[in-house]
Formats: C-alpha cells, structure tokens, sequence
C-alpha cells in the first residue's frame, strides 16, 4: 500500500472515530439525529445538548490532545534516538502537577464550592509550572551539548517536583487531596467551548511548527555530528524541537491532566504503520494515530450502556503499556531508530 493510501486510511479512521464518538455514549444518539443537528433541523433539547455542549468539545479535545502528544513523543523520540522517550521525559509533565498540587492544596475549596474558578486555577497553575519547567530546560540546553545529559536532568526535575508534591500531599487536607487526585485521573472534558479557543489555538500553532521539521528531524535521526557535516545548525535545531515538544506537553497536561502513554506508543504504532523513518510521512501519520488513539479511548472511557465515565489515564495505561513492553522485548530485533 503507497504512503499517500495510508495516510487516507489513517484519516478515514479517524473521521469514523469522531462520529462514534458523538454517537456512543451512556446516552445513545441515533444516526438520524445526528445528521438533523448537523444539518441544523429540529431536534430535541436534550441530544441537541449531549451533542453540542458535552461530546463535541469532548472530541476535539481528545484530538488535539492526541494529535499533540503523539506528536510531542515523536520529537523527543527522535531528539534522544531513545525508543521510550515521551512527551513527560523532560519532567515538564511533573512541573504541571506541581503548580496543580500547589493550588490545590492551599485552596482545593474553589473547586468544590466554585466548579468554573476551580477548573480555570487548574488549568492556569498547570501552565504555570509546566512552563516553569519548560523555560528552564531550554536555557539549560544553551548550555548542555550532550542530549543524555540533559534527558538525566530533566528526568531529575521530574523527581524533584514530584518529591516536593509528596511533602504537599502530606500537610494537604482530605478535600484538597481529593482534588489533585481527580486532575491527576486526566480528563478530555474539562475543555468546554469558551476554553477551546486557547487550547486549540496554542495546539495548531505548536502542530504546525512540527510539521515545518521534517528535514532537521531527519538528519537528527543519523546523529548530531553526521547533521552538523550536512549544514544542520544542531543547537538550533534541538532548542526548536525541545520548544515545540514541550509546549505541546505543557498545553495538553494543562487543560486534560497528565495523560499516560500515548506520547510513548503511538510512534511506534506509526512506525510499524509506514514502514520507515521519514518524518516528512511519519508527522502527520504520527497526528492522526495520535488523534485516533486518543478518540478510541474516550470512547472505551465512556462505554455505551454505562452511567459515568472511567478515567482516560486508566484506560490510555491499559491500552499503551503492553505497546512499550513489545518495544523493549522487540528492541533487539527491530531498529527504528
């Protein structure tokens, strides 16, 4: 099968994904229904609410957040050439929770008693420490030439910040607590209309420019000095991907909380998909498996037939860490990177 074909397959899955999504759910919304809203017909309040006002930013959401991640993971992959390299590697992913736990264990009231301010302190704090992170890594890498060096400070960060949550968690009460543990149960829900903008916006603009990298990304893969031999500006180059990386993990974690694995095993999958290592066919490829994992699991998140919702980062372990484990006891036998 060429590589345009199955760039037309990934798409079309993911399109049929997005309507299961807005179809499935603990409320059923019949085929019918569907293309009467779609097509602005009359319809009763209820679907039109489901659809319009809970399940439509719920998809969006998860493909964005998808897309992202996936993308984030790509680039760190290549970056380090390290196959379990994710989008959390650079600790950006515990500076979130950190700047999290830290509102929510002085002021975890809101969110009980004030639903609209507590969401919008989480999502602010979450940047806040991601970028926090964020900054600080890429000042660093002005600094550190060697990537191993600053993949082990990163991971260091990561361990700080979630060592610093630990001694919050301790002084924490039980409400505060029980509000970091639902954030940290991750979400694609949290993300309602009057939020999209800036979560997509910030999104796209951060997709966009990894898809500008083909090129780099391609000559990172062959190793830093066989790239600078090519004309690649290295430090340049890492500080872009480390950016664009970092910002995708930062927004995502962000608005949906930490989610687990799609970063590290969708690669992968797109890797096993194309048949090759060309970032000109793996980055979009990458987004759309990246989107359609992320739609799958909100839909396995809300099986039909079933009152509530189960947490995404439940079910994105579930289905990704089988994935990381062929990895390793494949690593011998198969070279992608």
């Amino acid at each position: 099968m060429r590589k345009g074909q199955i760039i037309f397959l990934l798409f079309s899955i993911a399109i049929l994904l997005f309507g299961l999504n807005l179809i499935l759910g603990p409320v059923t919304i019949p085929l019918r229904t569907l293309f009467n809203l779609l097509k602005g017909g009359n319809v009763d309040d209820l679907s039109n609410n489901i659809v319009f006002q809970i399940r439509f930013p719920q998809t969006l959401t998860a493909i964005f957040a998808g897309a992202g991640l996936a993308t984030a993971g790509l680039l760190m992959q290549t970056l380090f050439r390290n196959p379990l390299a994710g989008p959390d590697v650079l600790g950006i992913t515990s500076g979130a929770g950190l700047g999290v736990a830290v509102i929510t264990m002085f002021t975890g009231a809101w969110i009980v008693y004030m639903p609209q301010l507590g969401v919008v302190s989480l999502i602010l704090s979450a940047m806040a420490g991601a970028m926090v992170v964020l900054l600080t890594i890429l000042a660093l890498s002005q600094r550190i030439k060697d990537n191993a060096m600053l993949l082990i400070i990163g991971l260091m960060m990561g361990y700080i910040s979630s060592a610093i949550v630990g001694v919050l968690t301790v002084y924490s009460t039980a409400e505060n607590l029980q509000a970091f543990t639902l954030w940290g149960l991750g979400t694609f829900s949290a993300v309602s209309w009057d939020r999209m903008n800036w979560f997509a916006g910030v999104t796209i603009v951060a997709l966009v420019m990894a898809m500008l990298l083909p090129k780099p990304l391609n000559m990172l893969l062959m190793g830093e000095r066989y790239a600078s031999n090519l004309g690649l500006r290295v430090e340049r180059a890492r500080f872009i991907v480390l950016f664009c990386a970092g910002l995708l993990t930062a927004v995502v974690t962000a608005f949906c909380g930490p989610i687990a694995f799609i970063g590290v095993a969708t690669p992968h999958i797109t890797r096993l998909a194309i048949g090759g290592s060309d970032h000109r066919i793996l980055l979009p490829a990458n987004m759309l498996i990246g989107a359609s994992v992320a739609l799958f699991c909100n839909l396995i998140a809300r099986m039909p037939g079933v009152e509530g919702a189960l947490p995404i980062n439940a079910v994105t372990s579930l289905m990704g860490a089988p994935i990381v484990i062929w990895v390793v006891l494949t690593r011998n036998k198969r070279k992608y990177l």
